[in-house]
């Protein structure tokens, strides 16, 4: 099937004041935008600026985080060494990395490379993310302290997104391969598909020239924020990349692995990531019923078309890649804020022009659904900060809650009384938390660290004396607690 004459249509004609109004009402400082289709790149374009308050505009070239996008080029790795016949993906993890343990030994005996990264490994989704995510834990303590984690279920019973298992193959990558990561993704990838501008690390990525800086909305207010460094999940998210290089990407995975007339992806192992491992659930958006994963792609069904799709979020950037393959379509958005739903609306609305269907204003449901939903937090987070602002005492008094805290897994956190409220310190993290008095045994926490939220940390009191307490982060980053115990 050809894609419908209003594509071109709609790129020319109304995508201009589509983006800008999109920019404007998600406060979404600068995008990146592409479009592929049999063969030839429609569009490749940048949009707004590259930093708020800044004239540097976004262009093709421009880079951006592109987040777990990153995982359909690990996924693409393990499926080519399969091919070159270097492994099987039903191979045990302990063969490539020996050391390899879980809390359970007989799932760590039984964990296959598949499992790695096709997110059924029984722990549910983000379980563990705050220990690695910006912290200093260098990739080998990522695997130990992951290892130590209790699945919330058991063995390939449940899809739960784990990005420290994507940690785990490319150490099995670079056992196989003999190069590390990196330098496999340098070598294989970016360099003969022509991806001059790609890199594999954070790292690198932070000095490069025309680089989008990240933000976040606070609060409902555009800040600019730190750079992260998550290159200790680097085969989970760390790669930067712009349209114009994702464009070669793109035109390989469409034409079979060939990339101006040269093969430099096998076909059989791009066809291998597209094969489904896991079942992630059953879709109730329009012209879908069923959401799989494959090997670092989610594949779906969208209108009687296969959809092979990813998304990507990092502190300041989300983005989307999708693929159409029997139309040869391939759209790309990349923007430069962790607080929008335009990069999949922009998607959506791109794919029904192209396919030809009915107009569903999918920005207009996306931003009236976030709306709705910030009108939410905002009430909440204001009852609490009315609530700490009555200013009742703690149960116990303020001192006894300071002290040291450890958890089995993450390692410490210490507690100070400072004035009427606690800072907390934490041993793999720079930032610290403010801790204000709630109610009853509870405290809300807000992070140095914006990206990490604002939450309520509830204390255990036994006997008269605190025992410990729960700590949560933003949902962004994950959603279980940690039980820390307060040390004599």
């Amino acid at each position: 099937p050809t894609v419908a004459q209003p594509l071109p249509n709609f790129l020319r004609d109304s995508l201009p004041a589509y983006l800008s109004r999109g920019l404007q009402r998600w406060q979404i400082p600068g995008a990146a935008v592409c479009v592929v289709k049999d063969g030839q790149v429609l569009l490749a374009q940048g949009f707004g600026t590259r930093q708020m308050g800044q004239a540097a505009p976004v262009d093709a070239n421009t880079l951006f985080m592109i987040g777990s996008n990153t995982k359909a080029f690990t996924g693409t790795a393990l499926a080519w060494l399969e091919h070159e016949k270097k492994w099987n993906l039903r191979d045990p993890v302990q063969k490539w990395l020996p050391g390899f343990t879980m809390q359970d030994p007989w799932v760590a005996q039984h964990l296959v490379l598949t499992d790695l990264v096709s997110h059924r490994m029984g722990l549910a989704t983000f379980q563990g993310d705050f220990m690695y995510w910006t912290s200093t834990l260098a990739p080998a303590q990522v695997i130990q302290k992951f290892g130590q984690l209790k699945p919330a279920y058991p063995l390939r019973t449940r899809w739960g997104y784990t990005n420290a298992g994507y940690v785990v193959a490319g150490e099995c990558l670079r056992t196989a391969s003999g190069l590390p990561w990196a330098d496999f993704m340098r070598q294989r990838f970016f360099q003969p598909l022509q991806m001059t501008r790609t890199l594999a690390t954070s790292v690198e990525a932070e000095k490069a020239d025309n680089l989008a800086r990240p933000h976040s909305v606070f609060e409902g207010r555009l800040q600019a924020i730190p750079w992260a460094n998550i290159d200790n999940l680097s085969p989970a998210g760390s790669i930067a990349s712009s349209v114009n290089d994702l464009s070669h990407w793109l035109l390989a995975l469409l034409d079979s692995g060939r990339y101006q007339g040269q093969t430099v992806i096998p076909y059989p192992a791009i066809e291998r990531t597209r094969q489904p491992q896991s079942i992630m659930g059953r879709s109730r958006a329009p012209g879908q019923h069923y959401q799989l994963y494959g090997l670092g792609w989610m594949l779906e069904d969208y209108h009687g078309r296969e959809v092979v799709s990813h998304t990507g979020g990092v502190n300041g950037f989300v983005t989307s890649v999708t693929l159409v393959p029997e139309e040869r379509l391939g759209i790309v958005v990349l923007t430069n804020t962790d607080s929008n739903s335009f990069y999949e609306s922009l998607k959506r609305d791109l794919l029904t022009v192209a396919l030809g269907l009915p107009y569903l204003h999918h920005d207009e449901r996306y931003f009236q659904q976030y709306r709705q939903a910030e009108t939410a937090e905002k009430a909440l987070r204001q009852a609490l900060r009315d609530s700490v602002a009555l200013k009742r005492p703690p149960s116990l008094p303020l001192a006894t809650f300071a002290g040291t805290y450890t958890h089995p897994v993450y390692g410490w956190a210490k507690l100070e009384a400072n004035g009427s409220h606690l800072v907390l310190r934490l041993q793999h993290h720079a930032m610290t938390g403010k801790l204000e008095h709630l109610d009853g045994h509870r405290f809300l926490c807000t992070y140095s660290d914006p990206t990490m939220g604002i939450k309520v940390l509830p204390f255990k009191v036994e006997k008269g004396k605190v025992a410990g307490f729960e700590l949560f982060v933003a949902d962004f980053i994950e959603y279980t607690g940690y039980e820390f115990v307060k040390q004599p």
